[in-house]
């Protein structure tokens, strides 16, 4: 592991400060990722990755609101004058689509038919004017490859894990995975939708892939051999999650008096664990029940 960094998704004590966000951080000469703050009282990062190519820019994810995917994509234009071409929606949560109007005219969006099912119902209740999902998205079940100008980019559902419709980007030339919700880095499991034990049985197959780098959904950016690190760290911190609400369920501890009792360990000083784990207990439970869809 690299040495003088904190593993942590707090800026702070990382060695940043507020004012170095939003950023954009060069992974290879032509794959970039934009990090923004994620909306809310503790600090992190709300991660996309930007693929340039000569025949046009693939984006994974926008930012949470206009405002933010504005600046996200005012920052592509520094980077390329390549027109942004393809979106891919790898996360149907609000912090990576609510920005999405602000994105281009024209661009087609890519999605897993989980989240535009979740999507479209979303929009049955949205005001007047918002975003709505472009009737000629493409829908990608289980894997959709592109040629752009030289680079292959296989966009795959590993399963589903924090969405439901988890999508993750590949680039097999640099062998990049961006895994968005499908990797926290150093965020405690958020699980309000999660599918607890197949988003381990996800992270099983990508930790399996050919990757040099790993890029999360929040949390920072890491370097080659960090980030298979980072990514073996949250797969374990997964895993423990799923381990202690799985043991008080089998206990016969009931869900209300098990939120108080789950015991986190060294996952209790994570980034939102205090307020994700009462919810990824009651996830847990309702899986081992039969209650998930």
């Amino acid at each position: 592991m690299a040495q003088n960094v904190v593993r942590t998704a707090d800026p702070i004590k990382r060695g940043f400060q507020l004012s170095d966000f939003p950023r954009t951080v060069k992974v290879t000469n032509n794959v970039y990722t934009y990090e923004d703050f994620h909306a809310g009282a503790e600090k992190f990062t709300t991660t996309n990755m930007i693929v340039i190519t000569r025949d046009g820019v693939l984006l994974c994810d926008a930012q949470g609101n206009p405002e933010a995917t504005r600046k996200e994509v005012e920052a592509i234009g520094k980077l390329t004058s390549q027109p942004i071409k393809y979106v891919v929606i790898a996360s149907d949560h609000g912090d990576h689509t609510g920005g999405n109007q602000s994105l281009p005219p024209g661009v087609t969006f890519f999605i897993h038919p989980n989240s535009k099912e979740i999507l479209e119902r979303e929009e049955a209740h949205a005001k007047p004017g918002a975003w709505k999902l472009p009737a000629d998205a493409q829908l990608v079940t289980d894997k959709k490859i592109l040629h752009m100008g030289g680079e292959e980019i296989q966009i795959l559902f590993l399963g589903r894990a924090h969405t439901g419709g988890d999508l993750s980007v590949y680039l097999p030339r640099e062998k990049i995975l961006f895994l968005s919700e499908t990797f926290l880095n150093h965020v405690f499991p958020a699980m309000r939708s999660a599918y607890p034990s197949e988003w381990l049985k996800a992270l099983d197959r990508a930790e399996k892939m050919d990757v040099k780098i790993y890029i999360a959904g929040h949390g920072f950016t890491e370097k080659g051999p960090e980030s298979k690190e980072e990514l073996h760290a949250y797969h374990q911190a997964l895993k423990a999650v799923v381990d202690e609400a799985t043991r008080l369920h089998n206990a016969g501890v009931p869900v209300d008096e098990a939120v108080k009792q789950a015991n986190w360990g060294e996952y209790a000083t994570w980034t939102l664990a205090s307020s994700q784990g009462p919810i990824a207990v009651r996830r847990v439970y309702a899986e081992l029940d039969g209650k998930l869809k």
